[in-house]
């Protein structure tokens, strides 16, 4: 929808002064000069007032506009609002997705979740072991496809690159620098390196963040697997230095993947075939991590994410917590 600002007409009126007559010397003239200043002077601020009445009136009704643009050099701030647009086609590999978040200057806090039962930070056993990848050579990195421990083994799915922005929600949203952020989630079959992919250490990685507290991950698209929505686990932890295990972290989440993009990725992209009947059983509501969270929790939970399964995907989100 367009949208035209109206700009009302104003007549301005016209003041002409009249000269009486007057004799030709100075002294005859100064008066009559003093009296003709004083009148235009009186015809200025009354003008004057009279723009500014107009100026102020525009003003108030947002400049003959519905969207409080400017108008006649006067500025007007609208406040962003709230709101999560998604919108997919889904017809082919080439199809494009796009999942967008528009938000006002404030941030949410992130509820802690839990780390489930493939953490690998030393919090728990598999097969009798302790898994803490936290403490390998090789953990801290960008680009987590590849597994680094046994094998070199690069896991196989659509191309992602995650940016997380890290923010403290008590301190008007500024960015946290020097926090080490650990990324884990399940490959497109929907197994996790280190347990149900036991030989493999894909799609695990730590990164510290930058003086704007962002840090990026390149990685794949996750699958869908059995009573879970599609989504990536992290943990917070103060310092790269206390990232040693899971018990230091100041939180511990989940992010929740856009509907829109699961739907382009899942029937179309080569290897997620069992993501598609498990994605169908599942929603945010019956999960059982999403499920008793706000609604302003899950959109800050859930990337924005743009790109298509040949090109790859792009996904943002924000990491609000109290410090």
């Amino acid at each position: 929808m367009s949208v035209h600002d109206s700009h009302p007409t104003r007549n301005n009126n016209s003041h002409a002064f009249t000269e009486p007559s007057h004799g030709h010397h100075l002294a005859d003239d100064l008066p009559l000069i003093s009296a003709q200043l004083l009148q235009r002077r009186r015809a200025l601020a009354w003008l004057g007032s009279t723009t500014a009445g107009s100026a102020l009136l525009l003003a108030g009704c947002g400049g003959g506009g519905s969207d409080g643009s400017s108008l006649a050099g006067l500025t007007s701030t609208t406040a962003s609002s709230s709101g999560t647009t998604t919108s997919s086609t889904s017809s082919s590999s080439g199809s494009t997705t796009t999942s967008t978040s528009s938000s006002s200057s404030s941030c949410t806090a992130l509820p802690g979740e839990t780390a489930g039962p493939y953490p690998a930070d030393g919090t728990n056993s598999s097969s009798g072991a302790t898994s803490d990848v936290l403490t390998a050579s090789g953990i801290v990195r960008s680009d987590i496809r590849s597994s680094f421990i046994s094998t070199t083994t690069q896991a196989p799915g659509v191309l992602t690159t995650l940016t997380l922005t890290l923010v403290n929600t008590n301190s008007s949203c500024a960015p946290l620098a020097g926090y080490a952020i650990y990324l884990w989630h399940c490959d497109r079959d929907g197994n996790y390196s280190l347990y149900t992919a036991a030989a493999e250490s894909y799609l695990r990685g730590v990164q510290v963040t930058d003086a704007n507290g962002q840090v990026t991950f390149t990685t794949i698209f996750p699958g869908c697997y059995a009573g879970r929505w599609p989504h990536m686990h992290f943990e917070v932890f103060a310092s790269l230095a206390t990232a040693t295990t899971g018990r230091n972290a100041v939180l511990t989440s989940q992010l929740a993947m856009p509907s829109a993009a699961c739907s382009a990725v899942y029937p179309y992209a080569t290897g997620y075939t069992t993501s598609v009947n498990n994605f169908a059983a599942v929603s945010l509501t019956t999960d059982n991590v999403f499920s008793d969270d706000t609604a302003a929790q899950i959109a800050a939970m859930t990337p924005a994410m743009t790109g298509s399964i040949t090109a790859g995907y792009t996904a943002t989100a924000t990491i609000g917590i109290a410090r």
